[in-house]
């Protein structure tokens, strides 16, 4: 084989080509009869099928489009050799288009949903694609477009975060967004469901200080929301150790006056951030024993701490309870 190749080069050579121009002659003459040849064929009819992509115009208002029509049209078409080897060469045609409001007003709904045969758009999209050639058949033959009316309403924005904080870190408040909902409009089917919408998921380690920082809205397919980004805001500060005496009430209807408790003073240990450490008081708190609840085994009673600040973490009072003494009179 490598020989035969060897040959038919050695033949073709520009020494051999100058020397003898029978074949120079020849390879002209081949050459011409090929472009001819060429020339006859483009110069015929032919049939082929050509794909075209379509984009789908000029909704009605109020209205949305709610399923997903098809996005490209098989053309069956008829036309010169010329014509149709300069589309293909054109490797990708411009979108077909097809007006929403028009197909419409000159189609009978069922429902919330438009049926079109494609054959009935023949002459819209011959005038698009090109008047040299001849459409003889569309793929699919119908085309159906769903509408649902456009609904809009203001809905709540719900951050979505993992944090991982330092030793002695907290959280002094809740995670929050601003601002805090976003206008969204949509298919009403779709829009009546919403509760809420949720920021794309961030993960923070190692915290050890507030964080701002701006995220996407995540919402649903088909809809558009007036915000697209929000603030994310993670207050975080340092924690410390405060411990504070508090006085013990007594609660009893019966016995309020009477009963002694030893100590009348608890304890209160908690972490609290740095800034607000001075403003933490005694007031802050209240904590009292119920004689009410109390069973007539136990010598003691438990002290409750029925209020305390919001901002304040890992609540200990010492003691846990107290002893008591009821006043008798003579």
């Amino acid at each position: 084989m490598n020989k035969r190749l060897s040959e038919i080069l050695q033949f073709f050579r520009l020494e051999k080509l100058k020397e003898d121009r029978r074949i120079v002659v020849f390879s002209i003459c081949l050459l011409i009869a090929t472009v001819l040849w060429f020339l006859n064929a483009l110069s015929k009819n032919y049939t082929t099928t050509l794909s075209y992509p379509v984009k789908y115009i000029n909704p009605p208002k109020n209205q949305y489009l709610t399923n997903t029509p098809s996005s490209k049209l098989e053309l069956k078409v008829n036309a010169y050799g010329f014509t149709l080897l300069r589309h293909k060469l054109a490797f990708s045609f411009s979108p077909i288009l097809l007006d929403m409001t028009y197909i419409r007003e000159n189609t009978v709904p069922d429902g919330n949903t438009w049926s079109v045969r494609t054959n009935d758009l023949r002459r819209q999209i011959s005038d698009q694609v090109s008047k040299e050639i001849s459409i003889t058949d569309i793929s699919p033959n119908i085309i159906t477009l769903v509408f649902d009316s456009l609904k809009t309403k203001m809905t709540g924005v719900r951050p979505d975060v993992t944090i991982d904080l330092e030793p002695q870190f907290y959280l002094t408040d809740s995670v929050t967004v601003e601002p805090h909902a976003v206008k969204i409009t949509g298919p009403a089917a779709i829009v009546d469901t919403l509760n809420f919408l949720e920021t794309a998921h961030k993960e923070f380690y190692g915290v050890n200080s507030t964080i701002e920082k701006v995220v996407k809205v995540l919402h649903p397919e088909h809809t558009d929301i007036s915000t697209k980004e929000v603030k994310l805001i993670i207050p975080v500060e340092r924690f410390t150790e405060k411990k504070l005496k508090v006085p013990v009430e007594v609660m009893s209807e019966e016995y309020k006056n009477k009963i002694k408790i030893f100590p009348s003073e608890v304890t209160v240990t908690f972490m609290v951030s740095l800034s607000e450490y001075e403003h933490i008081n005694p007031s802050d708190f209240r904590a009292y024993v119920n004689y009410d609840q109390h069973k007539s085994d136990n010598e003691t009673l438990d002290i409750i701490i029925g209020s305390k600040p919001q901002n304040i973490k890992m609540l200990r009072k010492s003691p846990e309870n107290v002893e008591f003494l009821i006043e008798t009179t003579n």
